[in-house]
Parts: C-alpha cells; sequence; structure tokens
C-alpha cells in the first residue's frame, strides 16, 4: 500500500509527518477538561486529536482488573470505564470543537457500538490501540466503514503484524502501522525506531511512531528517520491525575516538537547546491578569506623580500597564493603594515 488520505492530509514518506495527540483518558470523564484538550492540542499546533471512546456495557465486564491500580473512586475497572463515557451529543459537541480548531478528530473505538456511534458522526479514519489488534469482529467492523486504519503494534509479533497487513492489501484497505511499546512510561532504550525502518521495508505502508516515553526524543529521532505519522499523549500538567501522565507530554513540549517538525521539514525540502551557496557567499566570503600584506612599514622604492610579507583580513586584497608575482618587486609609494597591499604599490 502507497500513501493513505486522512480528511485532505496525504501521509506518507515524504509528506508531512502527521502528528497526533492522544488525549486518551486524561479528561477523566470531564466533559469541559475534554474540551480544554482540545483548545491546548490547537494551540499547539497538531494535526489531529483523539480520544478513545468507551462503552462499558459493551466492552467490559466486572472481571476486568485495572492495569495500574490508581483510581481513588472507582471500585472497578467496569466503573472507571463507566465514568469515562459521554453521551452521542457530548461526542459531537467534541467533534464540532475539534473542526473549529481545525483540528482532525479521532477516537478509538473499544466496541462495536462504539464504532457505529463513532462512523455516525463522520470521523475519517480509525486508529486501533495495541489491545484492539487482534479483535476481529471489531476490525472487521471497521473495515465496512471503508476509512483508513491507523494500526498501534504496541504487543505484536512480527508474523501477526505480517498478517494484518497481508489482510489489508488483499482488501486494498489502506492503513499505516505504529511502531509502539506498550510500557507507560516507555524506557528510551525500548521505544524501538529501528522497526519504522523495517516496517517500511517489510510491510511498504506509512509507518510511525506511538510514543509512551513522556519526551519528544524519540518523536524528533522518528521524524528525522522519515516516520509518516506521530502519536503521543497529552496532559495538561505534568501534576495532573491519571495513569498516563508520566507518558505524556505537556502542551509547551507539544508546540516544541510541533516546531521540530515545521523546521525539519523545511530542511529536508530545501536542498543546498554548494557552488550558488559559495556565490551567494562570495562577499562573506571576502570578510573571512586573507591577503597579502607587509609585516612592517615599507618606504618608496623599497625592493620586497618574502619576509617583509605576511596574510591578513580581509580576501579583498592581492590573494596569497600569488605572493611569487610580489616578491622581488619595488614599491612605487609608501606603504603602512596595517594596510592591504595592492597592485597599485608595486611597479
Amino acid at each position: 500500500m502507497g500513501d493513505i488520505l486522512i480528511d485532505g492530509h496525504m501521509i506518507g514518506y515524504g509528506n508531512k509527518p502527521f502528528i497526533i495527540a492522544e488525549v486518551g483518558q486524561a479528561h477523566e470523564g470531564s466533559l469541559g477538561l475534554a474540551h480544554n484538550y482540545i483548545d491546548a492540542a490547537a494551540r499547539a499546533g497538531v494535526d489531529a486529536i483523539k480520544f478513545q471512546t468507551h462503552i462499558a456495557s459493551a466492552e467490559s465486564t466486572l472481571d476486568e482488573p485495572f492495569r495500574v491500580k490508581f483510581s481513588r473512586q472507582d471500585a472497578t475497572r467496569y466503573d472507571y470505564w463507566k465514568r469515562m463515557e459521554f453521551t452521542a451529543e457530548q461526542w459531537a459537541g467534541l467533534v464540532e470543537h475539534a473542526k473549529e480548531k481545525e483540528l482532525i478528530f479521532l477516537s478509538s473505538a473499544f466496541s462495536i457500538e462504539a464504532v457505529k456511534l463513532l462512523d455516525e458522526l463522520g470521523m475519517p479514519a480509525w486508529k486501533v490501540g495495541s489491545g484492539e489488534f487482534w479483535s476481529e469482529e471489531l476490525l472487521d467492523a471497521m473495515l465496512k466503514t471503508n476509512k483508513p486504519l491507523l494500526v498501534s503494534t504496541g504487543m505484536s509479533r512480527w508474523s501477526e503484524i505480517e498478517h494484518i497487513a497481508s489482510v489489508l492489501n488483499e482488501k486494498n484497505h489502506p492503513f499505516a502501522l505504529f511502531q509502539c511499546t506498550s510500557r507507560y512510561p516507555t524506557e528510551l532504550k525500548d521505544v524501538g525506531l529501528n522497526v519504522i525502518k523495517e516496517i517500511q521495508d517489510r510491510i511498504g505502508c506509512p509507518a510511525g511512531l506511538s510514543d509512551h516515553s513522556g519526551t519528544i526524543f524519540p518523536s524528533l529521532a522518528a521524524i528525522a528517520r522519515g516516520a509518516a505519522l506521530i502519536e503521543v499523549h497529552i496532559t495538561l500538567s505534568r501534576d495532573m491525575f491519571g495513569p498516563d501522565v508520566g507518558a505524556s507530554l505537556t502542551p509547551d513540549e507539544l508546540a516544541l516538537l510541533v516546531s521540530a517538525r515545521d523546521a525539519l521539514l523545511l530542511m529536508d525540502n530545501a536542498p543546498v547546491n554548494k557552488d550558488h551557496l559559495a556565490d551567494e557567499l562570495n562577499k562573506t566570503r571576502e570578510l573571512f578569506s586573507k591577503s597579502i600584506a607587509l609585516t612592517k612599514p615599507m618606504s618608496k622604492g623599497t625592493t620586497i623580500k618574502q619576509t617583509d610579507l605576511c596574510a591578513k583580513k580581509p580576501g579583498t586584497g592581492i590573494p596569497f597564493s600569488n605572493i611569487d608575482q610580489v616578491v622581488g618587486k619595488k614599491l612605487i609609494n609608501d606603504v603602512p603594515a596595517n594596510r592591504l597591499l595592492k597592485w597599485e604599490n608595486i611597479e
């Protein structure tokens, strides 16, 4: 598969790296806070904001354990997912807010019911989290919408990655793959930048990084290596509550990442011709280069010896490479030591 198109954004090698700010459950079930995250992501300049759409009754049971035991108000994981729910009208309001801020709205669906809800809201692509990689019924529901899939590979083997890629290729369905390590936060040694290139080579689809390190360094390195997509978690502050705060970037860090992406893109798209650049810098070159000067003041009629000559800035006089043409000549006027020697000074 080649490049993919998401709401007017072409994604793939050679295109502008696509940056997604992942809110996840950082809103803690607060609709107002969810809207705040849209504003913060827009100010940072990302391309898309992503939530997670959980419908507790459709995806979970009372038997599901907490990944990280962090909640002081939810007796069970099911209760937590219930608290994270928004109504269809509330989701529609978030979608509209994102559009107003010129952000692409994305949300990971964790049930067929969530797929239906988000599809009706016009979501342009599906983000498949690492934990849903093997959810065939969920993938089938997404495929029926004919929208691109953005798939994280955080817990997957190469055989599984190649299998899902072959299925999507057979269906001629547009998709991209994220290198991801499902640890929160991820240590830098476990980020796996090498896998991005391996995905490009082995699968041939747009490849990106879904990062949980809590720093901008992996994303910067991934962009420099040609990653087509970047997904990072966002937190309004390091003092916020939630299991993913340590794996997230602040709005200021996210803005720095976007600025760096744009700067790298500008440099990559502006190849330099060394000869042409040297011509343009000729005046500067003269300032930094040197010409022939005298080591001491000398009077008219004096024969110039090699020991009388030295090289001094700027390079607007007689080039020092012409020293043999100067030695043995006589001065036709007095010349001080603090001025360049000129051709008109010698016979």
